[in-house]
């Protein structure tokens, strides 16, 4: 799978780097995931990062117990540091984890979050997020996506189509995903579509359930 790195810069320390979007969307994130988690158990984040999202959501949701994980294992040392800084007890120690694969380090959730992944990764990393998923979540159990999406008969706005087009001069394999085709890969992993909420900057938080 590719590594997905065009957004990270450093942020001062050789381990520890910093997405300027996390800044920008963690707590529009958090006002939906307040309505998504269950109040407590584990929760698998898939692509980490930099690890600045899933401190945040240990600090909002001091009950759950956070499992960070990332293909690359470049970002494993990140997502260290900013736990080291932040002190926090319920974030467990990030796992290498390559969504494409069948064998995850984690075999058990209580929900999966995956933020900014899909079009930033080849098809076949959704393909094994929503397999992933399938197995890993008990019935009931969300799968929490963000990012942007193409939408049948949702006009797309002009920067998202420049984002896409962006990203697929970087990486032909790169590229927004439309929903539908999300959709219909989770239904066939056993998830429903929950809802779909309007995000700033024109994102979108979409939610699964495992069936």
């Amino acid at each position: 799978m590719t590594t997905p790195q065009p957004f990270i810069i450093d942020a001062g320390e050789v381990e520890k780097r910093h997405a300027p979007a996390t800044v920008r969307n963690r707590d529009a994130i958090s006002d939906v995931l307040e309505t998504v988690l269950p109040a407590s158990g584990t929760v698998l984040e898939v692509a980490s990062g930099t690890g600045e999202h899933v401190i945040h959501f240990a600090h909002r949701f001091p009950d759950i117990v956070w499992q960070p994980s990332d293909y690359s294992g470049a970002a494993l040392p990140s997502i260290a540091a900013w736990m080291a800084e932040a002190g926090v007890t319920n974030v467990q120690p990030a796992v290498q984890l390559d969504a494409s694969l069948p064998d995850w380090p984690v075999r058990q959730a209580d929900a999966i979050l995956c933020i900014n992944m899909i079009h930033i990764a080849p098809w076949v990393a959704t393909i094994g997020l929503m397999a992933g998923a399938g197995r890993l979540l008990p019935k009931g159990a969300p799968l929490y996506l963000y990012g942007p999406y193409l939408r049948d008969g949702v006009e797309t706005a002009p920067s998202n189509l420049a984002f896409d087009q962006s990203l697929k001069e970087r990486d032909p394999d790169w590229g927004l995903r439309d929903l539908s085709a999300v959709t219909a890969l989770a239904a066939g992993q056993g998830l429903h579509l929950d809802r779909v909420i309007e995000m700033p900057a024109n994102n979108l938080s979409v939610i699964f359930r495992k069936g």
